[in-house]
């Protein structure tokens, strides 16, 4: 298989069924889901008829559309680990100043 054979048959990764997700219908709301979706390649060749060729392709889902009748909403999709090493970062830096305010706040200590 060649470069463009291959060029050619990853052209179907790159859709817009990637970033948008099959619509989900029940009890007359419609959930259409969203992603990002990023990637990236490259290739090359020699002239000894050596071809190479890498590629990447990453999703994260973002959210969804929400349809009631004529009305519809945005949904963000969570990321609850982003949300636990924030968290986890302010409660350590939060813990460390108030012990250094501790610290410089007892009587009798020498400097």
């Amino acid at each position: 298989m060649g470069l463009k054979d291959i060029v050619a048959s990853t052209t179907e990764l790159y859709t817009a069924t990637r970033v948008y997700g099959e619509p989900v219908e029940k009890d007359g709301i419609v959930v259409i889901p969203a992603a990002m979706v990023t990637g990236g390649g490259g290739g090359g060749h020699e002239e000894a008829d050596k071809e190479g060729l890498g590629f990447g392709l990453f999703a994260r889902p973002t959210g969804a559309f929400v349809v009631r009748g004529s009305e519809v909403t945005w949904v963000p999709a969570v990321d609850i680990t982003a949300w636990g090493i924030t968290a986890g970062a302010v409660v350590i830096s939060l813990a460390w100043i108030l012990s250094r305010a501790a610290r410089r706040s007892r009587p009798g200590r020498k400097r």
